[in-house]
């Protein structure tokens, strides 16, 4: 099977489709390009099936080329067969190549191999072979030398390489792996240590492998990692001695013993130990990848929630001894106002700081404070709750994540971007752009300090980095980006566009006075005509010389755009004037297929150029839930069990929900209070940014935990 046939399986696709989907890749066209432009091409897939189409096609061209140097050492160490040939295709994974390789792959010094070189593999091959016809001490005699001065040393040097012959099988391999996988155990014990505490619940722990969860797996690996715990696979050797005697042993009263005891020796200092490894580190790369999932489908909502513009918004970073730094930017980020005030102990000016920030918001009426969730943010938060009482007009206020925003603000991009301001006055303006632009300033900031899955640092970071750069690429091209008004990491993350590129389009646009056409974009330096056509559809020109630079429709499609229009008896000026509620219904009268060939386009194009002609200069986050404001606040202390709250959820993970209902503290809950059917994973039921209404089950002030449940309160 082809790797295109094979890939054509694998995603359902018809292989044309796969086809052009590598050819595209190999062309070097970008994921978000090939999404959007090119649906004809591959049956409209979304971005996420071609990054996963590209991954797989990448492991499976590897594993092409792992074949490829295997048959090469193995034909030229003269030993090249029909049978490896066969196996060799077979083989559907890089592991199954590995165990087809292990038998003639160049070795460190074993006893198998000085067993070897002591002439010794002739008397192994009569023990492995376990025939009637011949008596294995008499054999060995036949093999005693002055380095071999025993038939004792002789017979047990061929067991030694029986025993390395046993491990190296590759069907035995692969059938106690798969036996590994179902019917072992992974077994814990707490190991005397001052970090211990932390890892009680895996006291005594055991539990089958195939159903270890992943968080699971990742709180183990960081607890032996610690050295807090001591972790063994564990399996029935009753299950697997048997499946090595089916492959290797015979009945022969000569040979019973010795094999035997060969069996066990392989199978305990060979097979086992190297099984072990590879069983956990398999678990492992499967709970990696499933907690970059995670870190995959909560950081999109996060990046994707409505921004709240036309807002004057005041950042509020807060602290308890340095005070809480101000910063106050207008509708579109530029920073109006910097101050700090100390309304939080040792301190503790209340009025003074009310008195400071009303002025402030009086003078720039100011509609939003956002206040960062980190140290003092209560304090802070109960503070705005006060003063949003003595200010003469109507203000509300957000509590929003400031995860990586100090990572931000210490960075050479924010240097670069406030050069005249100190640290934790950028960290204000970071927080109230969170709020005003969510994707526009979170897309600063190292994506795996944001903030929003587990275990991160434990992740494989090359691995966490292109996935969540993927993600960060598709939220920035799905919405599009306005080309006078982008920052270079905005423009950065644009299809066919890299940081050097963003930066020579800022300099184009000051040095011109802003882009007048995305045509103009053709003489920005180092931007030739293939980045042109990978970036040109996702940049924005508001109130530009063309109508459709505003739109997400490519250059290469504004003549069949013409077309369309025309066959309607419609203008561009009918697209500025939003006169185009008819059209769909016109195309659907004439028929889409009719309508695309008279334009010479297809019918996905069709339809992607009829939404945008209906809503120029749209944005795509404007229908997602808006961010919940608040000019009250509660307090852990005023919870009691059965209240209920509409919350927002702020973290998703494998073991439940973590959802903020304005107390400081995120209450979780947990999978199992989810919902009143069954839940595989909570990313079914819930994604970050969602509003909920949850019931607060239990509270514990202490340990400062809320339990909450979203059972049964439809029926309420």
């Amino acid at each position: 099977m082809t790797i295109k046939e094979r890939l054509s399986s694998e995603f359902a696709l018809r292989e044309d489709y796969s086809q052009n989907i590598i050819d595209l890749i190999d062309e070097g066209n970008t994921i978000p390009f090939i999404a959007r432009y090119r649906k004809e091409m591959h049956g409209s897939c979304d971005d996420q099936v071609l990054r996963d189409f590209a991954d797989r096609l990448k492991y499976l061209r590897n594993l092409e080329d792992e074949k490829a140097k295997v048959q090469k050492v193995i034909t030229e160490q003269g030993k090249w067969t029909e049978q490896l040939a066969k196996d060799l295709e077979n083989a559907m994974t890089l592991t199954e190549v590995e165990d087809i390789y292990r038998p003639y792959k160049p070795k460190r010094k074993t006893r198998a191999s000085v067993a070897i070189a002591k002439g010794l593999e002739g008397l192994a091959d009569v023990l492995q072979a376990q025939s009637k016809e011949y008596q294995i001490w008499e054999e060995a005699k036949k093999y005693i030398t002055e380095e071999v001065p025993t038939v004792e040393e002789a017979v047990a040097g061929a067991k030694d390489i029986v025993a390395e012959r046993i491990s190296d099988s590759a069907e035995l391999r692969k059938e106690l792996r798969e036996l590994i996988a179902e019917k072992a155990f992974i077994v814990c014990q707490l190991v005397e240590n001052e970090n211990n505490l932390t890892y009680e619940t895996y006291s005594n722990f055991k539990q089958e492998v195939k159903t270890l969860p992943s968080h699971r797996i990742l709180a183990i690996n960081r607890g032996e990692k610690e050295k807090c715990l001591k972790v063994d696979i564990e399996i029935d050797t009753k299950l697997t001695f048997p499946r090595i005697e089916k492959h290797f042993k015979k009945d022969n009263e000569d040979t019973n013993v010795l094999m035997d005891e060969v069996i066990a020796d392989a199978y305990e200092r060979l097979l086992f130990p190297s099984l072990e490894r590879e069983c956990r580190s398999n678990l492992t790369d499967v709970a990696n990848e499933q907690a970059i999932k995670m870190f995959e489908v909560n950081l999109k909502p996060l990046l994707m929630e409505s921004p709240l513009k036309n807002n004057i918004i005041l950042g509020l970073d807060p602290a308890y001894r340095t005070g809480c730094k101000i910063a106050v930017i207008d509708k579109n980020g530029a920073v109006l106002d910097t101050t700090v005030i100390y309304p939080t102990p040792p301190q503790s000016k209340t009025e003074e700081s009310i008195e400071k920030l009303k002025v402030l918001i009086e003078k720039h009426n100011v509609d939003i404070v956002s206040i960062g969730n980190g140290t003092a943010s209560k304090e802070a938060e109960i503070f705005v709750a006060e003063l949003i009482k003595h200010v003469n007009r109507p203000v509300s206020y957000a509590v929003v994540s400031e995860a990586g925003a100090s990572v931000y603000s210490a960075s050479k991009l924010g240097a670069e971007e406030f050069p005249d301001y100190d640290v934790s006055l950028r960290s204000a303006v970071s927080i109230a752009r969170r709020l005003q632009d969510p994707l526009a300033e979170l897309i600063k900031i190292d994506v795996k300090s944001i903030g929003v899955g587990q275990y991160q640092h434990d992740m494989p970071q090359n691995r966490l980095t292109e996935v969540l750069t993927g993600v960060v690429e598709d939220c920035v091209n799905s919405v599009g980006v306005d080309l006078n008004t982008a920052s270079p990491s905005l423009l950065s993350y644009v299809s066919g566009l890299n940081m050097s590129i963003a930066k020579n389009i800022v300099a184009f646009r000051t040095k011109n006075k802003g882009f007048k056409s995305r045509e103009e974009l053709l003489s920005v330096p180092k931007l030739g005509p293939k980045a042109f056509e990978q970036c040109a559809g996702f940049l924005r020109v508001v109130g530009g010389e063309n109508v459709l630079d505003n739109t997400s429709v490519h250059p290469e499609s504004y003549e069949a755009t013409r077309k369309l229009l025309k066959l309607f008896e419609l203008s561009e000026a009918d697209v500025k004037e939003n006169n185009l509620v008819l059209l769909p219904k016109m195309i659907e009268q004439k028929g889409e297929q009719n309508v695309a060939e008279e334009c010479g386009i297809g019918v996905p194009t069709l339809n992607d150029i009829t939404s945008e002609l209906l809503k120029p200069g749209r944005d795509i986050r404007e229908s997602m839930p808006k961010p919940v404001l608040r000019s009250d606040v509660i307090h852990m202390e005023d919870l009691k069990e059965g209240m209920t709250f509409s919350g927002v959820v702020r973290n998703v993970v494998d073991f439940g929900v973590f959802v903020d209902i304005g107390v400081h503290q995120d209450g979780l809950v947990h999978i199992s209070q989810l919902s009143d059917g069954f839940v595989k994973h909570p990313s079914d039921i819930v994604k970050v940014g969602d509003v909920v209404d949850v019931k607060v089950m239990a509270i514990d002030l202490a340990k400062k935990r809320i339990s909450l449940t979203m059972k049964g309160l439809d029926k309420e």
